[in-house]
């Protein structure tokens, strides 16, 4: 059960190692500089009214404490800012492990689709399910998803494939907001798969996506972003850029599924449309990483569903080499990823993808950060940023985090200043 302390004012003290401390506001990090983390050894850091007020090594430490401050002693602890998961599809309805037992008797995720399942079973069973319960089981996964260290999460629609069902989900996550301490940023993705009554019939679709779901989300100013699943059987290149450029007159930013099950093209198309990421990216090839250069375009794996659906591996390390930036998200969904667990992201980003430990976290924070449209507050250790930090447990290293795969490396998470009193010690 998670509550929240009422602590307007936090020192955490004998911090073993204070990670990703920017003096100068920074807002993404890119090529060699992902290698680099840079951290404060044997450290301290002050939270007033749920920011980072101060901080320092214990050598200088020269604070005055009062009973209105609350001490906690991070001896052998490290310190790092939330993780920030910038791609999830966390409201939806009932389960698919079906789907998952007929993977391994052998078919393919297209081969599922085209049978009923995927996308179009969860909207099947997001339609018969109320607004109230979607509510209470996504707030049950992102209770889950603060316990293991995040502080902030995009939600994706997506569920819906139709005008109501679209906007419920939306509405869902606007609520989910009033709910929840984490900042949330709500992606539009009607044009997540085709529904059944559209098969033959795509372009009635996609001009009920243009000209009755984007306006009325608009009109309710229901989301932040919209997306497109660019990718062959469901939304070709042109159709991307004229859903995202549709969805820019009404003021979402571009995001794009791209390059997840093929290469197709969705990666250029959206880069275009000056897309804030583009995510998956399993087929991204070497034009693709060059289309990227000098854009603002955050490239964005997702290690869990790649892993989940055995997939190839995106070229994570070469997007790096290239000298551009790289944001991890976990693409918490029924189907593909049924998991919101960020330390095991970075687990598999650098035992699969060969990233070291410091660009696994510049990628799980400031990037991922960068690729919701919040580094300028979160995602780094710096005076004025929102207060939302990870206290360790008593850990050797922060290479320890994706080292010890599979468990919960976060005694405390404190979000918005408030401690969260899960795992404390």
């Amino acid at each position: 059960m998670l509550y929240l302390s009422g602590m307007k004012h936090l020192l955490i003290k004998s911090i073993s190692n204070l990670l990703q401390v920017r003096e100068e506001k920074t807002m993404k990090i890119s090529g060699r500089e992902m290698s680099v983390l840079p951290c404060i050894e044997d450290a301290w850091l002050e939270i007033k009214d749920g920011i980072i007020y101060d901080y320092g090594k214990m050598d200088d430490f020269n604070k005055v404490l009062t009973d209105e401050v609350t001490v906690i002693d991070a001896s052998g602890k490290i310190v790092l800012p939330c993780w920030v998961d910038s791609h999830t599809h966390i409201v939806y309805a009932g389960s698919r492990e079906s789907e998952f037992v007929d993977r391994i008797k052998g078919l393919s995720y297209q081969e599922i689709a085209i049978r009923g399942g995927g996308i179009l079973n969860s909207a099947k069973k997001l339609e018969k399910t109320s607004e109230e319960e979607l509510i209470i089981t996504a707030l049950e996964r992102i209770n889950e998803m603060i316990v293991l260290g995040t502080g902030a999460i995009e939600i994706k629609s997506g569920y819906g494939l139709n005008t109501d069902n679209e906007l419920k989900i939306l509405r869902v996550i606007k609520k989910l907001k009033e709910h929840t301490p984490v900042q949330i940023k709500a992606t539009f993705l009607g044009a997540h798969a085709i529904p059944p009554e559209y098969k033959s019939e795509k372009r009635k679709y996609i001009d009920i996506i243009i000209n009755e779901m984007i306006p009325k989300i608009a009109d309710e100013k229901l989301a932040d972003y919209c997306d497109v699943f660019c990718e062959r059987g469901y939304y070709n290149e042109a159709e991307c850029v004229e859903i995202l450029e549709a969805g820019k007159k009404y003021g979402l930013i571009p995001k794009a599924h791209t390059e997840q099950l093929s290469h197709s093209g969705g990666t250029q198309a959206a880069v275009k449309c000056g897309a804030i990421s583009v995510d998956h990216l399993e087929y991204l090839n070497d034009e693709d990483i060059a289309a990227l250069r000098f854009t603002e375009t955050m490239p964005t794996i997702l290690p869990g569903a790649q892993w989940f659906l055995s997939l190839p591996y995106p070229p994570a390390r070469k997007i790096i080499d290239s000298g551009l930036p790289l944001a991890i998200a976990s693409d918490y969904n029924p189907g593909s990823s049924p998991s919101g667990n960020m330390n095991f992201m970075l687990s598999l980003a650098c035992v699969q993808y060969n990233l070291t430990p410091e660009e696994a976290i510049n990628a799980a924070t400031i990037n991922s950060a960068y690729a919701i449209n919040l580094s300028d507050k979160l995602g780094s250790i710096r005076k004025g940023n929102i207060a939302n930090i990870i206290i360790t447990k008593r850990i050797p290293s922060y290479a320890y985090i994706p080292y010890w795969f599979a468990h919960n490396p976060v005694d405390a998470t404190i979000i918005n200043g408030e401690l969260m009193h899960i795992n404390c010690q």
